[in-house]
């Protein structure tokens, strides 16, 4: 027979559908607190450095260029046209051998016209001692005639004082006389006042004279000089380094022409950055790498101002060179700045600078898992750098650049 049912309420199925969506946000809720799962990163792309203690050695690299240690200049002394280039850049050269050789009408001119000059002063010196000699022997002469009319007139005046005082002449011709007498001498002495200053003014006006004979001869021989400056020659021995001119170009006082170096005499010239340059003094070891080995150098100056972010710094090189160095060569330079005995460092990060505190990745013991980590730095290095704080002997971090997972605390190597 047919059994009666009773139908299930609503009620019952809400209260199931309702416990399922509650089960289902606690679900997710759960799973949004779990931690996020570690990125993984190739290990082989990584660079993985050990905290070490021991001697940090702290230095300075900085790129430059080998230049010969005494470079002579040759400037041009006057203008002119270049008309013979008998040698080019790299010939070796002896000094007073022929550079180059200019041309200029005007300067062979005035060399000229300073010749004449010279022929004209010594002209006038040869006629101003001829007239000067001529009044003096005229001036002596008067000084003859006086003396001798003074002797006469001294004379009379004895002889007509002895007559008069025995009553054969005239009292007034006594006096006469004796006037006549003193005329004589002062006039002799005149005349001879006047020969004196003759003399002296001769000496004067002779030394004045020469003295324009001498600048004319100067004024010739520095025009000779400028002429013989047109043929351009090596000051001393050497390597001819540069020489910028072509055959017809015109050339102006002061204008470098050429330089020559003294071969196998060469320097470094680094250029620091400045914001590692304020620790380099005078006296530091210098490893200089050329390409084909390491030259030993030390700082030898300084220089005290500051070109285009970067501070120049000359290193004398001590030893012998190595093979194929030569000017203009690149080179690196690595300045050691001191030892810093019994310290924590590590292999300089590639987004970390020294004195400043940033995150490292250090790996688990295991080293399947790099966990970022706060790390305060000291001085750095080329290649290192001082551990203040936050690792210690052993540890291992990452040191590459690992500014992509700036937004993890946590990563997987594989």
């Amino acid at each position: 027979m047919d059994i009666k049912r009773t139908p299930k309420k609503k009620r019952t199925k809400y209260i199931a559908i309702g416990g399922g969506v509650a089960v289902l946000v606690l679900l997710t809720i759960a799973l949004g607190m779990l931690p996020a799962a570690a990125p993984s990163v190739e290990r082989s792309t990584l660079m993985i450095d050990s905290v070490q203690r021991g001697t940090m050695v702290r230095a300075v690299r900085a790129p430059g260029t080998l230049v010969p240690e005494q470079v002579r200049l040759v400037s041009a002394l006057t203008a002119g046209r270049v008309e013979q280039l008998p040698l080019r850049p790299g010939a070796s050269v002896k000094g007073g051998a022929l550079l180059l050789l200019l041309s200029n009408p005007d300067v062979q001119l005035e060399a000229l016209e300073a010749g004449r000059q010279v022929t004209t002063a010594e002209a006038a010196l040869v006629n101003l001692q001829t007239s000067l000699a001529t009044q003096q022997l005229t001036q002596q002469a008067a000084v003859a005639s006086a003396e001798a009319a003074a002797s006469d007139a001294r004379r009379q005046a004895t002889m007509l004082k002895s007559l008069g005082e025995k009553k054969l002449a005239s009292s007034n011709d006594v006096a006469q006389a004796t006037e006549r007498a003193t005329e004589a001498n002062e006039r002799l002495s005149a005349e001879q006042q006047r020969l004196k200053v003759m003399g002296d003014a001769m000496a004067r006006q002779i030394s004045l004279q020469r003295s324009e004979v001498e600048r004319a001869r100067a004024i010739a021989a520095f025009q000779q000089q400028r002429v013989a400056s047109m043929h351009v020659s090596a000051p001393e021995d050497g390597v001819l380094q540069t020489q910028p001119l072509e055959l017809g170009q015109w050339v102006v006082p002061g204008q470098v022409l050429a330089t020559v170096a003294q071969p196998g005499r060469l320097k470094a010239v680094l250029r620091v950055p400045e914001t590692q340059a304020r620790d380099i003094v005078i006296g530091q070891p210098v490893d200089v790498d050329t390409r084909n080995g390491i030259a030993k150098g030390h700082v030898m100056r300084v220089d005290p101002s500051v070109q285009n972010g970067t501070v120049t710094v000359e290193v004398a090189l001590d030893g012998a060179l190595p093979r194929g160095a030569r000017p203009d060569l690149s080179v690196d330079g690595t300045i050691e700045i001191e030892r810093l005995a019994d310290v924590l460092h590590v292999g300089r990060p590639a987004y970390g600078q020294g004195e400043s505190t940033v995150g490292l990745f250090k790996l688990d013991p295991d080293g399947k898992y790099a966990t970022r980590v706060p790390v305060k730095l000291g001085v750095s290095s080329v290649t290192t750098i001082q551990v203040l704080q936050g690792l210690k002997a052993g540890d291992r971090v990452i040191t590459s650049d690992m500014s992509q997972w700036d937004n993890v605390e946590r990563v997987k190597l594989k």
